[in-house]
């Protein structure tokens, strides 16, 4: 064979060695952009991002409360901020959510300090008859999280601390914890993160005494949204079983 027709064909087989690998790596591309993105600098980021440990990611913005008690207005503590409720199980035991306000029972420690016609519960003052039937009389409440973020806050603590004793007055019955994110990052990567969050809710609770047993960590990543924003989506919320 002559040797320009050599050095041809060598030509042509690195040119179809190099197309298919180029193939294969533009395949196992992710349809959406990383979790978080590599930067050098702050301007390197968008949509608001800060370049933190060379990855772009929200600015940590300090905690506005870290209790309900801390909010006015009726407003909850969600995720370190001071935000309008969206259901009862927000409010705490015996509160109603009312056009985005929560309506809190009175605080008691005995049943003295509530109307003849009400027990205090909870540490609340509630009417005995209004507690359901046929199920668990207390309510497990969501908590919610940080960007990126699987750490338990100290705005939640005290919803878990009411949830821990709700567990523990109906031993009888298990709950599924339910993990949840935001759409931002891959499909993968979210349920990894769902995963993460439901699993340190589940391990708080068992520090605080509730048996493992009884709490089923399910990812759903961000299959579920809250349809009230990004806020409401980074969440773990309790479902009984």
């Amino acid at each position: 064979m002559p040797r320009a027709t050599t050095r041809s064909l060598a030509i042509l087989v690195a040119a179809i060695a190099v197309g298919l690998a180029c193939a294969v790596l533009l395949a196992g591309c992710p349809s959406k952009k990383p979790k978080t993105p590599a930067c050098g600098s702050d301007e390197d980021c968008k949509n608001g991002l800060v370049c933190i440990n060379k990855e772009c990611k929200e600015k940590p913005v300090k905690a506005e409360c870290t209790k309900d008690d801390d909010c006015g207005d009726g407003k909850v503590c969600l995720g370190g901020k001071c935000q309008k409720c969206a259901s009862d199980d927000q409010c705490g035991p015996g509160g109603k959510c009312q056009a985005g306000a929560c309506e809190r029972p009175k605080k008691c420690s005995k049943d003295e300090d509530c109307a003849d016609d009400e027990d205090c519960i909870d540490g609340v003052c509630q009417k005995p008859w209004q507690q359901g039937a046929g199920g668990p009389a207390c309510p497990l409440s969501p908590v919610y999280f940080a960007f990126d973020d699987a750490s338990i806050q100290a705005s939640e603590r005290d919803r878990l601390d009411g949830n821990a004793a709700c567990l523990e007055k109906t031993k009888g019955k298990a709950c599924y914890v339910v993990g949840h994110t935001d759409s931002t990052g891959t499909e993968e990567y979210n349920i990894a993160l769902s995963e993460r969050r439901g699993q340190t809710v589940a391990d708080y609770l068992a520090r605080l005494g509730v048996d493992p047993a009884r709490l089923q960590v399910v990812p759903k990543g961000e299959t579920e949204p809250s349809g009230q924003g990004d806020e409401k989506d980074r969440r773990v919320e309790f479902q009984w079983r």
